[in-house]
């Protein structure tokens, strides 16, 4: 007669779940300490308003995440905190980057968002930004302050993400070059190689040239009617060198080169996929 016996008893398995979690409320609160020491002048008030952030779903103002229960200060230490608050962003990604797990290579992202201001007439540098909704007059443009943010995508399925950088764009500078920038500090502390993903804004020639160093691989959404050229001829001897080949444009199927490859596979979602 065999006897089966369960490979952890009741008892067992609720004393294994105790430790588990303590271990994460421990990893926590490790984390947590170590967020509060790099946030600068007024951290109190900042960690404090942190937590009040993530826990308000709707708040019309600054002073109403003040009534949350984690924020035990008066409204005015809102303000204050924003003000005198110099978090250490290096210091902080490094952080963040270690609770990225290793054992697959994690997924980014990046954009360029607008933060619309549009009657903030006094506004400091303000700057003006596409957008795609579009206003007065359906025009895809928008007066504000722009961002350039990247983060990492923990889940395949899913709406949050942890942002690894998040800062502005100034009238002096670009979203090429800030995402760029970005994308190069993010993956210097990175022990492993990423995959990042990138938006049409991104699906051009200076982007492209100007990651090619970062180890990193990068895939990226291309306009429907963005046209590309193969490489030129050789010199011919006369007249003027010719810059580009032939003509590629991706809503044009006659000007589309022989495929070398093709890979269909059916997506559980999509259905049947074919890739060229």
């Amino acid at each position: 007669m065999i006897e089966y016996r369960p490979l952890l008893t009741d008892a067992e398995i609720s004393t294994t779940k105790s430790h588990t979690a303590i271990m994460k409320s421990d990893k926590l609160r490790e984390f947590r300490q170590a967020v509060y020491k790099l946030l600068g002048k007024a951290h109190d008030a900042t960690f404090e308003l942190t937590d009040a952030i993530l826990t308000t779903r709707t708040a019309y103002s600054l002073a109403d995440f003040s009534l949350s229960p984690f924020f035990r200060r008066k409204w005015s230490s809102i303000y204050e905190a924003l003000q005198d608050s110099r978090p250490q962003r290096q210091k902080l990604m490094q952080l963040y980057i270690k609770q990225i797990p290793t054992e697959n290579r994690p997924l980014l992202a990046g954009d360029h968002t607008l933060w619309s201001r549009p009657d903030a007439v006094t506004l400091q540098d303000r700057t003006i930004e596409h957008t795609s909704p579009g206003f007065g007059g359906n025009k895809p443009i928008g007066v504000g302050e722009g961002y350039s943010t990247i983060a990492w995508v923990p889940e395949e399925s899913g709406s949050w993400a942890l942002p690894l950088r998040h800062e502005r764009i100034t009238s002096y500078e670009n979203p090429i070059d800030k995402a760029t920038w970005q994308l190069k500090q993010v993956c210097k502390n990175l022990p492993i190689r990423p995959i990042s993903v990138w938006d049409s804004e991104y699906g051009c020639a200076p982007f492209i040239l100007k990651t090619t160093d970062i180890p990193a691989d990068i895939l990226v959404r291309l306009r429907s009617n963005l046209c590309l050229w193969t490489a030129p001829p050789e010199y011919s001897g006369k007249g003027r060198p010719r810059k580009h080949g032939n003509k590629f444009k991706l809503n044009e199927p006659d000007s589309w080169q022989p495929a070398e490859t093709e890979l269909m596979l059916n997506d559980p979602k999509l259905g049947l996929v074919k890739i060229r």
